[in-house]
This record gives structure tokens, C-alpha cells and sequence, in this order.
């Protein structure tokens, strides 16, 4: 089997305008970035008429393991699925940030015969957008720490200045910071601090606005500190927001590229599902849901951080109803959260994959809480066993009552997922979803993260010190109760202990921070120990990626 990029490097691409043209994009829509990518402007798309918006599917997994998942390849491996079948469907996916790619976690444009192209592009700078989201945040950065350097007019209290610099890299020495070092002339020292730009408000405004004009009004909106007398001031108050949408308005345009197989796919945005609230952009899946029939998208990690975030964050906000959830598993993955190692992960063990199904269940019943409905696909590796798949069917169908698919779009691509295309669509056709966020907005801050905890997460509570029972005193008293809660913890665990796999329950989560972001609209929950900039691995992707004689970057993949 050849690898990723050698599959990618020998397929053959067809012209952006060709793939806008099967969307039902007009050429004067396009703006081209080379001869395989463009971007979209929803402005000068024609009128859909009478013609309903598409079915809005979400892809979804279990808790991740090192063993692997495959919830974007599984994304384009449906989205071809569901072309071969005769559908008229889109892809809706997030732009990869450089940190993973060059840190752990590698490139996320899908894999085998399942991909987005052209992947070294999509995996590197692409068209910008993170590089404009990055120098957006940093000027508003700059431009608070000048206007404290130039009299301070709004009596900024510089103990209390709560926006962090951002870059797109993973950089554990730039996560606390002293700057202004050096007398006067450089300002006055302060801490500070760096985030990985997935982390940025900038960036969960940018996926969330649903335009020019509330982009601007969103990051008018973001709170950059408060005075001495603890009134909150704004970027508006900094008069920031007219030069940061200048950065940004190019960016906001959804990017337009294509599968393998050349079903026309939307790539636009990047939030990180762990720290932010991790989905592509509205205007991206909006835009997609006006011209296909299907649109299949993604939110970042297992169903209890992306999916959830989907359901109680971007569907609440943008009034999207998805008509159906796709939650990917594989056997690997499900044996490791029964207790395998990861180097024999290779051989059949039936009683630690019966031990591990408890991971998918949860998620299951999770979906089912939001009122849509699932199916499970299983993507196939060669290592598993008859034995091993009939296990899982029986489970899912005798007690969860789910149907499941083995799918092999990999090794296929969209041949491997015609079987998931099939089901989906016909339940997304249905009609069966009824979806309801899980908590109402009225409902009290803490209790929201109580009601995620103990709901999707099975934890037994929250533990809350008194300093932050006062912040989330302080949060409502200020008007911002409304909000939903996005928590940022662990991925590999439903608890904030990354070490406890499979279900556990009666945890309790430890909140350790709470951050307002009431421009995108949400109050962030920081949870045990994750951080919102990552570090490099001891061994990191970057070690191993170069040019080789001929030009071709390798090691990316």
C-alpha cells in the first residue's frame, strides 16, 4: 500500500473551477489560489430559490488513543461515499494548525484514499487564514500595550490585562512570559503569556461569525482587561476592531478545495476541540448546506469535547439542526480503552474489546441526549478479526440499539463507505432528529459545567475554589450568564486524567481557570492539567520532515 502523500502526489486534480462548477459555484464566485484552491465569496452566489438547505451530518468518534480513530478520513471517505451513490453532498472540514503537524498528531486532510488535495498545501500555509488570524490578535495586542505606554486614557489596570499573545506553534517556553523588559522606551514590564492561535478568540469569532458585519461587532465585543475601578474594557474601547477585520476580511471567505475522488470540499477555520470549541466555520457550513443536498463535517476529538461543543456552541448559535451523527471507532482504539498496550494491540482480544465498548456506549447515549440520532462506523484495519467485528454488531445493536458499518474507505475510498453512505442518508432522511442543546441558556454558569460534567462527561462533580466560585459570581453579575460553556480538558479520557480510559465514572473534574471570550459568545472552562499552548513531543514531526533532492517535502505524513 503506498503512503498518503505518494496516493496524494499521483492523483490527478481537477481545476478548482471545475470542482466550484459541480458545487454550483459560478466562476465570478472565485477567487483562485493557484490551480487547486480558491476562495469562495457567498455574496456572489446565485439565489437558491425554493431549493431547502441540505442535511447536516456530523462526524464524531470515541475518547482518541495513539491506536488511531480516523474521524477525518472517515469525513471524506462518507462525503465520496455518498457522491458515488448519486448525492448531491459537500465536505465541511477544519484547517490543520502548524503545531500538530509539526509536533505529534501530523497532517489532517484525511489519509489513504480518503483525503482532501492538495495535502502539502492544506497542511502548511494554505491560504493564510491562520497566518491573518494570528496577526489580527497580535495587533490588538500591541495595540493595548500602546495605548498603556501612550497615558493609559482608559485607566487599564495592567495586572488585569486579559488578552494573551498567540502564534501558530506548539511552544511551552512562550506559555509564561515577562515582557516590556529592557526601561522605559519597551513599556511596562508585566506578565504575559502565549497561546497556540487555535486557542485564540479571534479564532472561535472567526469560525462562529456569520459575516462581515458581525465579525466586527464580535471582536468589538472581546474583553481585553478591566480598570483599577473593574469595569471591563473592550477592543472597541481600544478601537481595534476596524484594522483587525481589515487583516481578517479575506480570510472570512470559506476555501474551496477537493476530495481524491473530487467531491467539492470546504476547509476553513481551525479551533482545537480540546482547548477551544473546535468546528469549522458557519459561513463555511452554511454555504455548504445552500448548495448540496448532504454536507458531512466534523468537530474536533471524541463526542464528549467536539461534538458536544457542535451541538451546545455552533448549532445553538448559528440555528443549524443536524439530522445525523456519525461516531467513529476502530478496534484498536477499543481494545486500548479495554486495557491493551499498544504493542499488542495487533493480536484478538475479545475480552478487552467488550471491556472497551463501554467508551463508544457512553458516547452513544451522549449523542442521543442532544436528540439526534447515531450509527457507528467501524474504520477497518487489516488486523482485525471476524470475531472482533461480530462482537462489536452484537453489542451495538442488542444494547444500544445502533446500527454499525464497517467501512473501508481507506484502503477504497469512497467504494469502502457506500454502505455508510446509504445508512446515513436514510436516516438523515428520516426526519428522526429533534435536536435540543443539552442545557437551556438560562441556566446558571455553573451549573452548565456541572450539567456537562455529570452528563456527558459521567463525573461525579465539579471541584470549584473559592476564588473561582467568586468568578463565576463575578460573570453573571456582569451579564455574561447567558453564555454556554466551553470546557477545555483532556481528550483522551472523559475525565481531566488522561490516564483513566474507557467510561469512568464519579470523577470529579477540577476547574483550574475560567476565561470570558464574550465576543465568539461562550465562557471557557480550564480543566486539570491542559494547557492552551501545547509543547513539542520529545521526538517531534518536525525531526523528520525535509525536502528531498527532487523537491518533494517529505516526512509531513
Amino acid at each position: 500500500m503506498p503512503t498518503d502523500i505518494e496516493i496524494a502526489r499521483a492523483a490527478t486534480l481537477q481545476p478548482i473551477a471545475a470542482i466550484a462548477a459541480k458545487a454550483g459555484i459560478p466562476v465570478e464566485a472565485l477567487s483562485p489560489y493557484g490551480k487547486f484552491i480558491a476562495k469562495i465569496d457567498p455574496h456572489a452566489l446565485p439565489d437558491s430559490g425554493d431549493k431547502p438547505d441540505g442535511k447536516l451530518i456530523l462526524v464524531t468518534a470515541i475518547s482518541p488513543t495513539p491506536a488511531g480513530e480516523g474521524k477525518t478520513t472517515t469525513t471524506v471517505g462518507l462525503g465520496d461515499g455518498l457522491s458515488r451513490i448519486g448525492k448531491r453532498a459537500m465536505i465541511a472540514l477544519r484547517e490543520p494548525s502548524l503545531g500538530p503537524s509539526f509536533g505529534m498528531k501530523g497532517g489532517a486532510a484525511g489519509g489513504g484514499y480518503a483525503q482532501v488535495v492538495p495535502m502539502e498545501q492544506i497542511n502548511l500555509h494554505f491560504t493564510g487564514d491562520f497566518h491573518a488570524i494570528t496577526s489580527a490578535h497580535n495587533l490588538l495586542a500591541a495595540m493595548i500595550d500602546n495605548h498603556i505606554y501612550w497615558g493609559n486614557g482608559l485607566d487599564l489596570d495592567t495586572r488585569h490585562v486579559a488578552l494573551r499573545r498567540v502564534m501558530d506553534m506548539n511552544d511551552r517556553a512562550l506559555r509564561q512570559v515577562v515582557s516590556s523588559l529592557g526601561g522605559p522606551g519597551n513599556g511596562f514590564p508585566r506578565e504575559d503569556g502565549f497561546d497556540i492561535t487555535v486557542a485564540s478568540e479571534v479564532m472561535a469569532i472567526f469560525c462562529l461569525a456569520q459575516g462581515a458585519a458581525d465579525l466586527e461587532a464580535r471582536l468589538g465585543r472581546i474583553v481585553v482587561g478591566r480598570t483599577r475601578d473593574k469595569r471591563l474594557v473592550s477592543a472597541a474601547d481600544i478601537k481595534a476592531t476596524g484594522a483587525m477585520s481589515v487583516l481578517l476580511k479575506d480570510a472570512l471567505m470559506p476555501n474551496l478545495v477537493q476530495t481524491l475522488e473530487g467531491t467539492p470540499a470546504f476547509v476553513h477555520g481551525g479551533p482545537f476541540a480540546n482547548i477551544a470549541h473546535g468546528c469549522n466555520s458557519v459561513i463555511a457550513t452554511q454555504t455548504a448546506l445552500k448548495l448540496a443536498d448532504y454536507v458531512v463535517t466534523e468537530a474536533g476529538f471524541g463526542a464528549d469535547l467536539g461534538a458536544e461543543k457542535f451541538f451546545d456552541i455552533k448549532c445553538r448559535k448559528a440555528g443549524l439542526k443536524p439530522a445525523a451523527a456519525v461516531v467513529v471507532a476502530t478496534v484498536r482504539a477499543l481494545k486500548m480503552h479495554g486495557g491493551v498496550a499498544r504493542d499488542a494491540l495487533g493480536r484478538e482480544d475479545l475480552k478487552a474489546l467488550e471491556a472497551g465498548l463501554s467508551n463508544l456506549a457512553r458516547h452513544i447515549v451522549n449523542i442521543r441526549k442532544f436528540g439526534v440520532p447515531p450509527i457507528v462506523a467501524i474504520n477497518h484495519f487489516a488486523g482485525d478479526t471476524a470475531a472482533e467485528h461480530a462482537l462489536i454488531h452484537h453489542f451495538c445493536r442488542n444494547h444500544l440499539g445502533v446500527e454499525t458499518v464497517i467501512c473501508r474507505h481507506w484502503a477504497e475510498g469512497g467504494a469502502g463507505a457506500e454502505e455508510l453512505a446509504r445508512k446515513v442518508a436514510a436516516l438523515a432522511d428520516d426526519d428522526e432528529a429533534d435536536f435540543t442543546p443539552l442545557y437551556p441558556t438560562s441556566m446558571p454558569l455553573r451549573q452548565k459545567l456541572e450539567t456537562i460534567a455529570r452528563e456527558i462527561y459521567g463525573a461525579g462533580g465539579v471541584s470549584v475554589d473559592p476564588k473561582l466560585e467568586a468568578r463565576f459570581a463575578e460573570l453573571e453579575a456582569a451579564g455574561f450568564g447567558e453564555l454556554p460553556v466551553c470546557v477545555a480538558k483532556t481528550q483522551y479520557s472523559f475525565a481531566a486524567d488522561p490516564t483513566l480510559r474507557g467510561a469512568p465514572s464519579g470523577h470529579i473534574v477540577p476547574l483550574r481557570e475560567l476565561r470570558l471570550s464574550a465576543g465568539a459568545g461562550f465562557v471557557v472552562a480550564i480543566c486539570g492539567d491542559i494547557m492552551t499552548m501545547p509543547g513539542l513531543p520529545r521526538e517531534p514531526a518536525a525531526e523528520r520532515i525535509h525536502i528531498d533532492a527532487q523537491g518533494y517535502i517529505e516526512g509531513l505524513f
